[in-house]
């Protein structure tokens, strides 16, 4: 092969790679108190564009309203494929997370540094334990 020809089949062959690559990757979106996002922020999960972000930080005074905005705005995305959430805050709209039946992205409730993990709380892990016979 001549050598332009080698350069466009090497071209070519790194843009199909790119696009796979593209395609596959979602990202983790986060919600959660600010030691939690912070956390996986610095281990690089965090994404930002000129538009919007993959993370919310819920202080005392974020509002519901904004919590509920941020997951539904996260679940309504595309290239996001898992939802981690601190398990206070999903109590706060465990109204919106009941109505939720998406498989992808997934919601998984995290604990936080001040609030332990308790899966009688965690909407998924009731209906995992009713699929399998636990009771309601």
């Amino acid at each position: 092969l001549d050598p332009a020809t080698q350069r466009k089949r090497v071209a070519d062959t790194k843009d199909a790679a790119e696009s796979i690559t593209m395609e596959v990757g979602k990202l983790v979106a986060i919600i959660g108190d600010e030691d939690t996002v912070t956390g996986f922020l610095l281990a690089g999960v965090g994404h930002r564009t000129a538009k919007d972000t993959n993370f919310l930080i819920v202080k005392s005074d974020t509002r519901l309203e904004q919590v509920e905005e941020a997951f539904q705005n996260f679940s309504a995305r595309d290239d996001v494929g898992i939802i981690l959430i601190n398990q206070h805050v999903a109590n706060d709209i465990r109204h919106v997370l009941k109505d939720y039946n998406q498989t992808i992205p997934t919601v998984l409730e995290i604990p936080s540094k001040e609030h332990p993990y308790d899966p009688e709380q965690d909407y998924i892990m009731q209906r995992v334990n009713m699929f399998l016979g636990g009771g309601s």
